[in-house]
């Protein structure tokens, strides 16, 4: 296990089942709330379950340590990890993210018949042809979700597509970051085979 990841601790997800994916997938993987050791690290990973508000007030001054971080190393955020990455969120009001990937967060809207949170498996599709974290990967891929809130973003950097209620960017990218709104760690021999790709990135 050569490569190192670091997985940020601020209280909110599912650290361990993102440990053992990424472990699984062949990196050490480190569950920290240090910024010595997200500093070192070959690679972040930001996951998250929550509240969009939450979850960028228990990150608290790591915010600064992450945003230096990608600059050199990639990082990847998970659910609502990948959300904090944006610009904003409307969830309970109107709350700033990490301003690493333009966009907003938005909730779905609501349609007779179609339940939120969008929960269970569906299909993603890809819109960039050659991205490393995609690499060797069908173009269309079936993971599992759970959000109410989806990235409202534009084409450029949106990495796959979504349809539940209307059209979501359900992976997105800028530079070293990137960001999932599924959740690889439960997606089977696929979410595996990206978390590869991502560690392969450092």
């Amino acid at each position: 296990m050569g490569k190192t990841i670091a997985i940020i601790d601020y209280g909110l997800g599912n650290l361990r089942s993102v440990m053992r994916g990424i472990e699984a997938a062949g990196a050490r993987a480190v569950i920290t709330g240090s910024p010595e050791e997200i500093a070192a690290a070959d690679g972040i990973v930001l996951p998250g379950v929550g509240a969009f508000h939450e979850g960028m007030d228990q990150l608290g001054s790591l915010r600064e340590t992450v945003c230096a971080a990608t600059k050199d190393v990639p990082l990847l955020g998970i659910c609502l990890g990948m959300q904090m990455l944006m610009d904003s969120s409307e969830e309970h009001g109107l709350h700033k993210g990490l301003c690493l990937i333009p966009g907003n967060v938005r909730r779905f809207p609501s349609v007779p018949g179609i339940k939120v949170p969008h929960m269970g498996w569906n299909t993603i599709r890809l819109t960039k042809e050659e991205t490393p974290l995609f690499a060797g990967l069908p173009r269309e891929a079936y993971v599992y979700f759970v959000h109410s809130y989806y990235a409202d973003t534009t084409h450029e950097y949106t990495l796959t597509s979504t349809d539940y209620i209307l059209p979501f960017a359900s992976s997105i990218v800028r530079g070293n970051v990137y960001g999932v709104q599924f959740h690889p760690e439960k997606s089977g021999a696929f979410g595996l085979a990206l978390l590869r790709n991502f560690i392969g990135l450092g």
